[in-house]
């Protein structure tokens, strides 16, 4: 019996060269491989191109445009939200009775317009926006930028206080879903694990010769850290430092290039990055956000070798004891120093996959999803 669905996304799920990219790119191949007929709706913007890579998951595919700029802007409603408001999806939606995954607090504008009738419907909530929006408030030099932040961080809040009671809320994180049940009265909450490609343990024993940090370098709080750890690390310690990612700024791109040991290797490809990854002695990711989970952590578990972190990064996430948790930078520093000349042993392999087990199976994560659906 075929099972239909509606998903909702924020954004176009491919290219999946981002963390909530990838975690829709690879839910939708999921479920289209356990038999669900998808019917897909996303938002277009910033150029992402034409997504042909969809065409083979999903029965149809319904485009709409964000409403960027002031015509998206509201003072009741959070920007993410009130930009993406579409009477024209609420309308398709509403033309049957299948159960609906939306994707991100960015899509549920329409909530009030749907018939809810006799269906279904699932909202995963990929972060925290409210603290997220306000850590990249922090992060941000820009005052403009900063501002916005902060009215959208404090818009977000009471929006997410507000969010109906009687749907679905499939969290990212256990901490995350414990916070919307206990903060925000959301008592249908339960935890989704993040769907990624990385399926198995590929990390390579023995040495590398260079640290890397990666990220979407066009994020304040990306940027931020990478500046960080140049400043405040790697201009102190003469280890070998690769920053990759996509749109680094000139600020960026000087400071990384200021010592004969660091180095940036702007918007790599999806095969030039998981070569970064894999080869590099030391995955080195710091954050200054602990919602969420960050994909790139998860990517260099199952790829990279030495992973250092700090408790940004992995707070809620379950994954301390398969990382090398630094609170300071110059207890990161330390910790650099230590592992430069350690290679990474088979041991440290067999702990991972002990310890990642089944976190990489999006076929169980699909199963798991369909019993909040059907």
């Amino acid at each position: 019996m075929t099972k239909p669905l509606h998903i909702v996304c924020l954004d176009t799920p491919w290219p999946a060269d981002y963390g909530g990219a990838i975690d829709m790119f690879y839910r939708i191949k999921a479920l289209s491989e356990a038999g669900v007929q998808i019917h897909l709706h996303y938002f277009s913007y910033n150029q992402r191109g034409n997504p042909t890579e969809l065409n083979q998951y999903c029965a149809s595919i319904h485009v709409y445009e964000r409403k960027t700029g002031f015509k998206g802007f509201s003072f009741k409603l959070p920007y993410i939200v009130s930009s993406r408001n579409s009477i024209e999806l609420a309308n398709n939606i509403n033309k049957d009775n299948h159960p609906i995954l939306i994707e991100g607090v960015h899509g549920t504008g329409i909530l009030p317009l749907l018939n809810k009738e006799n269906r279904k419907i699932v909202v995963r909530l990929h972060n925290n926006e409210s603290a997220y929006y306000k850590h990249l408030a922090t992060s941000t030099r820009n005052l403009i930028r900063k501002i916005y932040y902060r009215f959208e961080s404090k818009l977000l809040a009471r929006y997410e206080r507000n969010l109906p009671k009687d749907i679905q809320y499939a969290c990212i994180t256990q901490r995350e879903e414990k916070f919307f049940r206990e903060e925000y009265g959301l008592n249908h909450t339960f935890f989704l694990p993040v769907f990624t490609p990385y399926h198995e343990i590929r990390c390579l024993e023995g040495m590398g010769t260079f640290c890397l940090y990666h990220g979407n370098l066009g994020v304040a709080e990306n940027e931020k850290a990478a500046i960080w750890l140049l400043n405040e690390v790697f201009f102190k310690i003469k280890v070998p430092l690769v920053i990759a990612g996509k749109n680094p700024s000139r600020r960026l791109d000087k400071l990384a290039h200021l010592c004969q040991h660091t180095c940036l290797v702007a918007n790599p490809s999806d095969t030039e990055l998981n070569d970064l990854v894999r080869l590099a002695h030391i995955n080195i990711l710091p954050s200054f956000s602990d919602t969420g989970i960050k994909v790139k952590l998860l990517h260099a578990l199952f790829e990279g070798r030495h992973c250092v972190v700090n408790e940004a990064m992995v707070n809620g996430t379950g994954l301390e004891a398969a990382c090398h948790v630094g609170t300071t930078a110059n207890a990161i520093a330390s910790i650099v120093m230590q592992l430069h000349h350690q290679p990474f042993t088979e041991e440290e392999i067999r702990l991972r996959k002990n310890m990642l087990g089944q976190s990489g199976d999006n076929s169980t994560h699909a199963r798991l999803l369909s019993q909040y659906l059907w």
